[in-house]
């Protein structure tokens, strides 16, 4: 099993920054990507960043230029830098750490970011 600890989730004004960590401990090894995926009240859960071994990235494109995501390996700790936050951000964001093989997905409890006035 692996465990994920997110922290970092907080309230922001519009236009602020926040960054995002997600600290994975346990059986790690074979851990090839992992990624931050966000659910918004009434809306589907949604994936924000992701990235894999090698240093690829990907992201959503209503985030695209906003946000970065990182991976510290020494650290099996992956973050998440936000920053122009805007009130459509505001979700419950969720660390997920996936190995590929074979194919397992471990999801973090969340962590709560608010952009509002």
């Amino acid at each position: 099993q692996v465990q994920l600890a997110e922290s970092g989730g907080a309230w922001v004004q519009p236009g602020g920054s926040l960054r995002l960590s997600c600290a994975a401990s346990g059986r790690t090894l074979g851990i090839r990507v992992m990624a931050w995926y966000r659910q918004a009240p009434g809306r589907l859960r949604e994936l924000v960043a992701i990235t894999a071994d090698g240093g690829t990235t990907n992201y959503a494109e209503s985030v695209k230029g906003r946000f970065t995501i990182s991976r510290d390996n020494a650290k099996n700790t992956v973050y998440l830098q936000m920053n122009s936050l805007k009130p459509e951000d505001t979700a419950v964001y969720y660390c997920v750490a996936r190995r590929l093989t074979p194919r397992e997905d471990y999801w973090g409890q969340g962590t709560q970011v608010t952009v509002s006035p």
